[in-house]
């Protein structure tokens, strides 16, 4: 009974959470306001800009800050102990996480959609912009190298889930059309694509479609990675109710809904359990040195960023999210519910991998249950951080709860499979966006075309990068250019081609939480700067500004650290003595900016009114 009770009770602390500190900061803090007129209305382009229904962007917000991090984080920093990791993503998930993504998008909101890199130029200083932009464009550049091989490792893992996610594109754009230009209710769609998606799921690896996935899951991992980002930039440069908005709306529902069986499923096996599979945590409630592993502080709080807080988020919630909400209101929704909904997907990964592991793991042949799997598959950090290690502790522990409720063992694994895909497949596609959001006003910063009073656009050496389709093409060769280079000094071929993303992954973790730190100095300078309260944000702040700074420091000093190994690596030495460069030098520009702006608007806020 302990394993559900550590998910009931993690699921009504999250719903209290956001109808009475969510309620909040919506009401007392960002006041928010049905009367706003929203950027998606007032800048409305059919492209972009576009009104929509808090339920398709719940579902798009949701998909998008998910992908595979609330799944992959939790189930290697378990390792430490399953209390420390429900810890963090609790509290996190409510005190700094929720607060991070609703806090950009309602900045966002205020300053017509813009990212918080841009906004950053206005409440702080221009130099700070630009910063905070270079940062935002290496993020987005590491994310869209490395998430072609995350989505290629999946499917050649669980090939029974490539059809599911091929088939939810066309369903996705039939969405589109029936919303937005037939004007078709919502509900019934829904309730067919649903349907459709988990037939595929069912039927999706049965006689040719089983070959079909077989033929695709061999494909080589450059393959993977040059189709993905293809399909990112189609997907980039088409107005977001084509298949941005439908797709990841449709998958929300798909996602949710397998959510909701892990969690029948988890009371199956509490309450009704098989012979001889009683359900226990398995896993350590503490364990402050596993094997291999390094120190929990601060490393637990970068191993776990999404399902507790994660600097991409703001990306999200100031890039494609504050351009599609109709309603300011909407905004506690989308962004606070998001991440307490990520923070409960989290949960229950760690119930899975510490519970549902358990009841049993196939390993060399054998099956083992209880203690005996969990030793199998977590005996060591450096096994068990492995990507494969990773999504296949999550999949065969929320599979066997699936199991209980009387689904196959195939159709269990396929459907998870399909969830941590879809996920990735998500995140990739909305970074694509967001990348070329950020080239685009990185050109404007750097000279690029600007539109003059009477409407003609003048020329610059970044003019094409201003528009839509040269930055995304921009985002994507640079994308494909790192994951081309070969990891880890190997030679150039085909073979190699596809996880060069790998080479700067190891600083992602670190710059992540930096990336949201930087974020909560953005939404506190605005807030400041009206005179608002910002005390429950400034020990959050703190945090993500800590943390991150720590465990680089640590990568690059501490043994065997980048800088201090036999072989250095200077490549990645180099970016982290940068990357703390770089938060510095923006920390002192707020220090002393800070005491100077207390109830002082920015030059041309947007929102010279408070709302």
């Amino acid at each position: 009974m302990t394993t559900l009770l550590i998910a009931l009770l993690s699921g009504v602390g999250f719903l209290v959470a956001y109808n009475t500190y969510g309620r909040w900061l919506g009401s007392k803090i960002f006041r928010l306001s049905a009367e706003a007129v929203c950027p998606s209305e007032r800048l409305r382009d059919g492209v972009d800009y576009v009104p929509t229904s808090k339920s398709v962007v719940f579902g798009h917000h949701f998909t998008s800050i998910a992908g595979t991090g609330p799944i992959v984080g939790p189930a290697i920093a378990i390792m430490w102990g399953w209390v420390p990791a429900l810890l963090w993503v609790v509290l996190g998930s409510i005190f700094i996480g929720a607060v991070h993504d609703f806090g950009a998008l309602v900045v966002s909101l205020r300053n017509n959609g813009q990212t918080v890199g841009d906004i950053a130029g206005r409440v702080l200083n221009r130099r700070v912009r630009l910063l905070f932009l270079f940062t935002l464009f290496m993020a987005l550049t590491v994310v869209l190298a490395i998430f072609g091989l995350v989505i290629a490792a999946v499917f050649q893992q669980y090939p029974a889930a490539i059809f599911p996610c091929v088939v939810q594109i066309p369903i996705a754009i039939a969405i589109g059309v029936l919303l937005h230009r037939k004007g078709v209710d919502l509900l019934l769609p829904s309730i067919l694509a649903l349907g459709v998606m988990y037939l595929t799921v069912i039927y999706g690896n049965v006689g040719y479609l089983s070959s079909f996935n077989s033929a695709l899951a061999a494909w080589p991992v450059w393959t993977w990675v040059v189709v993905l980002l293809g399909y990112s930039y189609v997907a980039s440069v088409l107005p977001v109710w084509t298949l941005l908005q439908p797709r990841d709306y449709i998958n929300s529902l798909q996602l949710i809904s397998a959510l909701a069986l892990i969690v029948l499923g988890l009371f199956a096996a509490a309450l009704f359990p098989a012979e001889g599979k009683t359900l226990n945590m398995v896993a350590p409630a503490w364990d402050l040195n596993p094997k291999n592993a390094p120190i929990i502080f601060p490393f637990l709080f970068i191993t776990i960023a999404c399902g507790a807080c994660s600097g991409f988020h703001c990306l999200v919630s100031s890039g494609t999210s504050s351009k599609q909400l109709k309603d300011e209101q909407d905004a506690r929704f989308v962004g606070y519910g998001s991440m307490l909904t990520e923070g409960f997907l989290a949960t229950l990964v760690i119930v899975a991998c510490g519970a549902g592991l358990g009841l049993g793991l196939m390993k060399d042949d054998a099956l083992l249950t209880g203690e005996a799997a969990w030793a199998a598959q977590y005996g060591d950090w450096l096994a068990a951080k492995a990507l494969g290690a990773k999504v296949g502790a999550f999949v065969q522990g929320s599979a066997n709860f699936l199991q209980t409720l009387g689904i196959s063992a195939a159709v269990a694994i396929a459907l998870m499979g399909v969830l941590v895909a879809s996920f990735a497949g998500t995140t990739l596609d909305t970074a694509c966006r967001l990348q070329r959001y950020v080239v685009q006003e990185l050109a404007a910063t750097l000279g690029g075309k600007k539109l003059r009073e009477d409407g003609a656009q003048s020329s610059g050496p970044f003019t094409l990068l201003q528009n839509k389709h040269g930055a995304t093409i921009f985002a994507v060769v640079m994308a494909t250019v790192m994951a081309a280079i070969p990891q880890g000094g190997a030679e150039w071929s085909l073979a190699n081609a596809g996880k060069g993303g790998l080479t700067l992954w190891p600083l992602f973790g670190a710059t992540n939480q930096l990336l949201a730190g930087l974020s909560f100095m953005v939404i506190a300078f605005y807030l400041w700067r009206r005179g608002r309260a910002i005390w429950f944000i400034v020990i959050p702040m703190l945090f993500m500004l800590v943390m991150p700074m720590w465990a680089m420091l640590h990568q690059l000093f501490i043994a065997p650290g980048w800088l201090v190994a036999e072989q250095p690596n200077y490549l990645l030495g180099g970016i982290g003595l940068a990357t703390i460069a770089l938060e510095i030098w923006m920390i002192i520009e707020a220090v002393k900016l800070f005491p100077r702006v207390r109830g002082v608007l920015e030059e041309n806020a947007l929102d010279r009114q408070p709302a």
